[in-house]
């Protein structure tokens, strides 16, 4: 039997460990074959850039995001390690160039060092250009050493106020020391780090000012997001729906902010802060759809792939690479799902509109 069915069938059974490296094959992506045609989705749009979610779980239960009495799905739903890394390296060999992995948190995945440091062969191939992920912090002064030897050279890390008592009511349970001991590590070990921050009526819009000299004053970037109706929480999410249009315009009091031309394909709009020479970023599916230029799509732990982040329309991915050992039908099941690719969201946050528009939690799509 090739040694690489041989790990696919039997390696990796619970998914807590990848086989030794002299027991795998040269990966698909570096095998000498003709190069698979790129991803581009019903509106000339490339796919460039991949985020999974390793797992729904997270340590922390921010109130905009998920219910305090979340259920999660059963560890045995999820993909393993390798599997993880088999759709991942398939959707490098055609043409992602940027993998971010998310969660819920994804530092709380056992063992996921491991598919860090697997998925790392694509930039020591020059297959991949970025690995990186998105975190809340909790985990990272744990971690930041080795992420940093595998490569990853910049995460965002989500943090919504720097005062400590507020959160803890945000997050519902998170330690804002462990947050900032995280930070410190990672930069310690030269990773770049871009704060994430959902601006939220009525919670820290008083200090989002504050929050901009923090970040800047300490060499990172900070995104601006407004909240996103996705998945049933214990409030009304109108009642912290804050628009970004006018955050910006409160900013601009206190900032000289400059447009920036940069596009990196993802929703982001940049401006230069001219008092602190740092960069903010706005994230604005509400007031400003940020579609037209969308080069994304998303795989949940779950492997089922979203094209879309505000739509419910997606492709169960597991199951067609559980049918085979061969990645045929899984290139196959790729380019029908990217032909499905939407043209883009709906998302509604409003007084007649109570309901998500989608109903699945962030922690599920991956944030």
């Amino acid at each position: 039997m090739h040694p690489q069915s041989h790990i696919r069938k039997h390696g990796n059974e619970k998914g807590a460990e990848f086989p030794p490296d002299d027991m795998l094959d040269i990966p698909t992506a570096q095998r000498t074959a003709p190069p698979r045609a790129g991803l581009v989705d019903p509106f000339g749009r490339r796919v460039t850039y991949l985020r999974v979610s390793v797992t729904d779980r997270c340590d922390f239960r921010c109130v905009y995001c998920m219910a305090e009495d979340m259920q999660f799905l059963p560890r045995r739903d999820l993909l393993t390690l390798e599997e993880l890394d088999r759709i991942s390296s398939a959707f490098v060999e055609r043409g992602v160039r940027r993998l971010r992995l998310t969660g819920g948190e994804p530092l709380v995945r056992r063992n996921l060092m491991q598919l860090v440091r697997r998925l790392s062969r694509h930039l020591e191939s020059g297959a991949l250009q970025e690995l990186t992920l998105t975190t809340n912090g909790s985990q990272l002064a744990r971690h930041a050493a080795e992420l940093a030897d595998c490569g990853v050279r910049r995460i965002n890390v989500s943090l919504d106020t720097m005062d400590p008592d507020r959160f803890k009511r945000i997050t519902r349970r998170g330690e804002f020391g462990a947050v900032m001991d995280g930070i410190r590590a990672a930069q310690a070990a030269g990773i770049r780090i871009k704060l994430n921050a959902v601006a939220l009526k009525g919670v820290n819009e008083d200090e989002l000012t504050e929050m901009v000299r923090w970040a800047h004053g300490r060499d990172m970037d900070l995104t601006l997001i407004e909240t996103m109706p996705l998945g049933e929480v214990d409030e009304d999410r109108t009642d912290r729906y804050l628009p970004l249009s006018v955050v910006r315009e409160r900013l601009s009091r206190e900032f000289t902010l400059t447009d920036l031309p940069e596009r990196t394909g993802g929703p982001a709009r940049y401006v230069s802060v001219g008092e602190t020479g740092g960069k903010l970023g706005f994230i604005t599916p509400m007031t400003h759809n940020f579609c037209e230029g969308c080069n994304r799509v998303r795989l949940t732990c779950t492997g089922t792939l979203f094209m879309c982040l505000g739509q419910e329309d997606a492709a169960d991915l597991r199951s067609v690479m559980r049918s085979s050992e061969s990645d045929e039908t899984l290139h196959r099941a790729i380019d029908a799902a990217i032909a499905r690719k939407p043209k883009g969201h709906d998302f509604v946050i409003d007084r007649s509109t109570n309901r998500p528009s989608v109903s699945r939690h962030m922690s599920v799509t991956g944030g």
